[in-house]
């Protein structure tokens, strides 16, 4: 069992036990040179065909190295990982065709128009001129690009450089589309748009594995979550088993003049109920069973303790709530 009674090796649901694991490590390490721990640790894991799966946790945690190993850009140094039955390691070149990936970072050509870095892409894969022309023309009516298809890179705001960038990576209808942090630095609406592109090809079969450190991201994409930190797997399950895993129905959180250490253990233990707290900037965060008239109660108690409250809010737990819970630290850390 990891932290708080999480477990860290969950079965696959029933419609998954059908499917094989098109993604596996067994003890899969990684130590960079002069470091003083490894950035991933004997990670077990196993990704099943069809399903959305997120590696989550802050800067540091290992997601970034899992996924640079799985993608043969990181050379493991120790255990296994195999894609589709290929062993990462000893066919890398195999591996790759099995592979769609997308960095963090732009990697279009810049030299090429749009249409161009699809179309290029299939033939470096080894597709026809004529499968690669159709495929281009396609993708670029599927990833709402297909008016810029004629346009230089540099004409793409950071959310069409991103759908294209998805685009090409699945052009070869790859085993597996890798996706490291493939919101960052975008704007909501562009967000919600590469969302919704990535629920449609998981709909048509596509298997993804994707990092990320934002909660909403993996609780709206993900059908399961593994959450790292320090190279260690902590937790692995649905998002919304992982939710319920910390035994509380709502997140009280207060805000008020004064010590906030001493807010929480007065409200703490002025409220039933409570499972866990926490100090917040500029108040505390209670974790608790039950929300039959809460806010009324939680007012209740502030003014009987001769607390001046600033501000309450009532939410429900979140992926960021279980994080905490097992490292003690905020995932923006």
């Amino acid at each position: 069992m990891g932290p708080s009674g999480v477990g860290t090796s969950v079965p696959a649901p029933a419609g998954e036990r059908r499917r094989d694991a098109v993604i596996r490590t067994e003890q899969l390490q990684k130590r960079y040179p002069g470091a003083e721990a490894p950035a991933v640790d004997h990670l077990d894991l196993e990704v099943f065909a069809g399903e959305i799966f997120g590696l989550l946790g802050p800067n540091g945690a290992g997601k970034t190295t899992t996924a640079g190993m799985l993608t043969t850009r990181v050379v493991p140094s120790g255990g296994r990982a195999e894609i589709g039955g290929v062993d990462v390691a000893r066919h890398p070149a195999l591996a790759k065709q099995l592979s769609g990936i997308v960095s963090q970072q732009n990697t279009l050509d810049r030299q090429l128009n749009v249409w161009e870095n699809l179309y290029f892409h299939g033939r470096l894969f080894g597709m026809g001129s004529r499968r690669s022309r159709h495929r281009a023309d396609e993708l670029l009516q599927q990833f709402q690009l297909a008016r810029w298809a004629k346009a230089s890179v540099y004409a793409l705001s950071g959310g069409m450089a991103q759908r294209l960038m998805v685009a090409r990576a699945i052009f070869h209808e790859p085993a597996v589309l890798f996706l490291d942090e493939p919101t960052a630095g975008l704007d909501p609406q562009s967000r919600l748009v590469l969302w919704e592109l990535l629920g449609e090809l998981n709909a048509q079969g596509q298997t993804i594995l994707l990092t990320t450190h934002y909660m909403e991201e993996a609780d709206q994409l993900c059908g399961r979550v593994a959450i790292m930190d320090h190279g260690h797997l902590l937790a692995l399950d649905t998002p919304a088993a992982l939710k319920q895993s910390i035994g509380a129905d709502t997140v009280l959180t207060l805000k008020a003049a004064g010590d906030a250490a001493e807010l929480r253990e007065k409200m703490a233990a002025a409220l039933d109920g409570v499972t866990a707290s926490r100090t917040v900037e500029g108040g505390a965060q209670l974790q608790l069973r039950g929300i039959e008239r809460l806010v009324p109660r939680a007012v209740a108690a502030a003014e009987a303790l001769g607390v001046d409250l600033i501000d309450l809010s009532v939410s429900e737990p979140s992926l960021e709530t279980v994080f905490i819970n097992l490292t003690g630290k905020e995932l923006r850390d």
